[in-house]
């Protein structure tokens, strides 16, 4: 196996700024030896302020950010001459990077794609227990109901159709896992030409038409200021009796209090790892219905999951350190379009 580091002395140096938390459970230690082998890294600096660190900064040609990156702006960049990548160990860099990164020319990635894996697992989880009315049979059984029974038949997804709000990364991933179900799936992505949407598997389709159609409709667009609210009170009542909604994207992308009152009248059904806001008041209503399965948010990377993240992100300083293209590379361009 050929050796990629550096000669002691010669490797670029690279900071981390992000909570301690996020580096023991990202960077792992195994995953934190490997990237000390490919750059000058003290693993026991972890920034997470900026206040004070000159002498970081203006050594650093690499930063490894993640969950509490402080946000790097342009007094930051005048403190980092030297800095030449920014590698972000989680998903969107949308929070913690100024425009100033990208007009200064630096080179941005992100492990979106790691992340988007386990999100995309779940999603598909969700809808084959959706599905199933696993959740609202769950709570009826829980409350006294002897087979849980809600009224109508679950037969499970043979045989549904599923459509997908948006072919992002978490989309596509789930059109390739719905490949292996018998389903109609339909995608609604204005970005995505019917031919690229045909290729991933799925009927291209207008908005109305993916609610009218969807026995069970799965959110995967980004945060936008158009797309807020793109599921309301018009869209949410063209779906037809007894379809569920999965959201695993953005809260904000639904809105909470048409859907909620979708819900109440038993007209659909909801499976929700964000919210609008988040989290929900307690006793809101949504928390209440037997028909709606809300959870904290945990559709990413948890757990042992978060090593994909490091391990994607310490792929990336190596290639970087190769002058190979990076694989979670960011444009400026791409992000009034992405998450």
């Amino acid at each position: 196996m050929v050796d990629t580091s550096a000669p002691s002395g010669s490797r670029p140096v690279a900071a981390f700024a992000m909570a301690s938390w996020a580096r023991d459970s990202v960077f792992p230690p195994d995953v934190r030896d490997r990237l000390t082998r490919l750059v000058d890294l003290d693993p026991a600096v972890c920034l997470t302020t900026f206040e004070g660190a000159e002498a970081v900064l203006g050594r650093a040609e690499i930063l490894v950010t993640g969950w509490g990156s402080p946000r790097v702006d342009e007094r930051v960049l005048a403190m980092a001459p030297r800095l030449r990548a920014v590698i972000h160990a989680a998903g969107t860099v949308k929070n913690h990077l100024d425009p100033a990164v990208f007009a200064r020319g630096l080179l941005v990635s992100s492990a979106a794609d790691a992340n988007a894996v386990p999100v995309a697992e779940y999603t598909v989880a969700a809808l084959v227990l959706a599905a199933k009315q696993a959740f609202t049979r769950a709570r009826l059984y829980g409350a006294g109901e002897a087979r849980g029974w809600s009224g109508t038949a679950a037969g499970g997804l043979t045989g549904c159709t599923v459509g997908v709000l948006g072919a992002s990364r978490i989309g596509r991933l789930v059109l390739a896992r719905l490949a292996a179900f018998d389903v109609t799936a339909l995608l609604y992505d204005p970005y995505v030409a019917p031919a690229e949407a045909r290729l991933l598997g799925a009927e291209p389709v207008d908005l109305d038409t993916l609610c009218r159609r969807s026995d069970l409709l799965t959110v995967h667009a980004p945060e936008l200021p158009e797309t807020r609210h793109l599921l309301d009170e018009r869209r949410l009542g063209l779906m037809r009796d007894g379809a569920v909604l999965v959201n695993t994207a953005r809260g904000s992308i639904v809105d909470t209090e048409a859907l909620t009152r979708r819900c109440a009248a038993n007209r659909m059904s909801a499976v929700l790892d964000v919210t609008d806001p988040e989290p929900l008041p307690a006793g809101h209503p949504l928390t209440l219905l037997p028909n709606v399965f809300i959870t904290p948010h945990l559709a990413g990377a948890q757990g042992r999951e978060q090593r994909r993240l490091g391990e994607f992100a310490t792929d990336e300083v190596e290639r970087l350190l190769r002058g190979r293209p990076l694989r979670g590379a960011v444009r400026a361009e791409d992000l009034p379009v992405t998450a």
